[in-house]
């Protein structure tokens, strides 16, 4: 079993910010690949489904941001799993905006919800970091991360999370580097 983490915060309020990217990812790829309706469980919201012969659980964590590590430790103790079982979809400001990479391992650059699940379960975890470009100051970063998508981003947002969703299946058989290259191809088709 795959867990494949959204970090976001929960409720309405907080929906369409961009810290909330990651939930947004994996409702995404739920939806694209038909997984079985949320439920409640791991101290968040888990659905189960298969990208071709691989099981995954999509996770988002009903924690906030901040507590994110306690429901990833909860599932993976459950499912036996490891930390390289664990993928974690988040939003990154070192990344232009509507940019894809993923990586394992790494810091936590002041992401709280990567520092909580660090403290879980470690670092080795791999990442699927959506660039959503730095305002330019450090003093303007939270209410920018904390700000919802503006009108103008909407669409390439959504094309985004197509994308995501779409190409899901390469990182589900661990071809990350083809998952960022044919993600790449379709935005930049979409221009």
């Amino acid at each position: 079993m795959q867990i494949w983490v959204g970090l976001g915060n929960p409720g309405a309020q907080y929906a369409l910010q961009r810290h909330n990217v990651g939930f947004m990812a994996i409702d995404a790829i739920a939806e694209v690949h038909n997984f079985e309706p949320p439920k409640k469980a791991f101290q968040g919201w888990a659905q189960q489904g298969r990208l071709g012969d691989q099981r995954i659980l999509l996770l988002k964590p009903a924690t906030f941001m901040n507590e994110s590590g306690r429901s990833v430790g909860e599932a993976m103790r459950f499912f036996k799993a490891e930390v390289g079982d664990v993928t974690v979809f988040h939003d990154e400001l070192d990344l232009a905006p509507f940019k894809v990479k993923v990586k394992v391992g790494g810091g936590t650059a002041g992401h709280n919800g990567l520092r909580s699940t660090e403290a879980h379960i470690g670092n080795e975890f791999r990442r699927v970091r959506i660039g959503i470009g730095h305002p330019g100051h450090k003093d303007r970063v939270t209410p920018y991360v904390l700000g919802n998508y503006a009108k103008a981003e909407i669409e390439p947002l959504s094309d985004l999370l197509g994308a995501v969703a779409a190409e899901a299946d390469w990182l589900a058989r661990g071809d990350d580097a083809r998952f960022m290259s044919d993600v790449a191809l379709r935005l930049r088709d979409g221009d």
